[in-house]
């Protein structure tokens, strides 16, 4: 059982539980994108069970009528197994979930994946007009040139500011830098990408901006945020705008909610005071 302190974050252990949360965003105008917990395997077997395991999340969305999406981890379903792993499986995730109109994100992790996650967003993407997301990171130095070449793909692309510790060489290291980086990005997207816009950031400033830009080109855009993050900021902002809240469960829960508390000054106080209970 996930105990109270980190059931802020993470929905449960079961694919019902995650359901569920998603069902209760619903009724606050909400929608949800499910997260399996899992990475980094590096034998198939279990790469190949969290991909049939996403077979059944697909048809338990369906079936139960919430407004959801799923998002899957490259390591997790077979990238550090090896490329054609990972492509046979997202393939038959993304076939599944497009035969039931369920959207699949495929996220980013750290720079020596970012190749081989591209090519297989762009084949999946144009195969399936437009059922299947990615996302780039803005720290990142290739990203300039990543954009530009996804924006006339029909998918759409989520720029967060970026999470893992990349070496200088390829990435931004200095916050102001990133910072700067994300809006220039975030500019570019209203202005060339038709409808994919997904903007991943819990900093109202960046929100702001996309808001300004939205105005001003007319894009559609999303905004989505972390379970547990400013939720009352998303509850408000979902009164206006498509907002999607990143939904994870899963037994390996406990990893993915110390990486929550600690990367931010802020989770760590609301967990604190969870803990306290005030």
């Amino acid at each position: 059982m996930i105990p109270p302190i980190a059931s802020n974050f993470v929905a449960g252990e079961t694919p019902a539980e995650a359901l569920e949360h998603a069902r209760q965003l619903n009724e606050r105008n909400v929608k949800a994108i499910l997260n399996l917990l899992g990475e980094h395997y590096h034998d198939r077997g279990p790469a190949d069970e969290d991909a049939e395991a996403y077979l059944r999340l697909v048809e338990d969305i369906e079936e139960s009528g919430v407004e959801a999406c799923i998002s899957v981890k490259p390591s997790q379903i077979g990238l550090d197994a090896g490329v054609t792993v990972f492509r046979e499986n997202v393939e038959r995730i993304a076939d599944f979930a497009a035969a039931r109109d369920v959207f699949v994100w495929i996220d980013m992790e750290d720079h020596t994946t970012t190749d081989a996650t591209l090519d297989a967003y762009e084949e999946l993407a144009r195969k399936h007009e437009g059922g299947v997301g990615v996302c780039v990171q803005a720290n990142l130095r290739r990203t300039e040139d990543d954009l530009a070449r996804l924006a006339d793909v029909p998918g759409k692309v989520r720029l967060v500011k970026g999470a893992y510790d990349e070496p200088e060489s390829v990435a931004l290291t200095e916050k102001s830098e990133v910072n700067e980086a994300y809006q220039t990005y975030l500019e570019y997207m209203f202005e060339h990408f038709e409808g994919g816009v997904a903007v991943g950031s819990h900093d109202p400033e960046m929100i702001a901006l996309a808001r300004d830009l939205h105005d001003e080109h007319g894009t559609d855009f999303e905004i989505q945020m972390l379970m547990g993050v400013r939720e009352d900021a998303q509850f408000d902002l979902a009164g206006e705008y498509e907002v999607y809240q990143y939904v994870p469960y899963g037994g390996k829960w406990l990893s993915y909610f110390y990486r929550r508390v600690m990367e931010r000054k802020e989770n760590l106080f609301f967990a604190l005071r969870a803990v306290l209970g005030r």
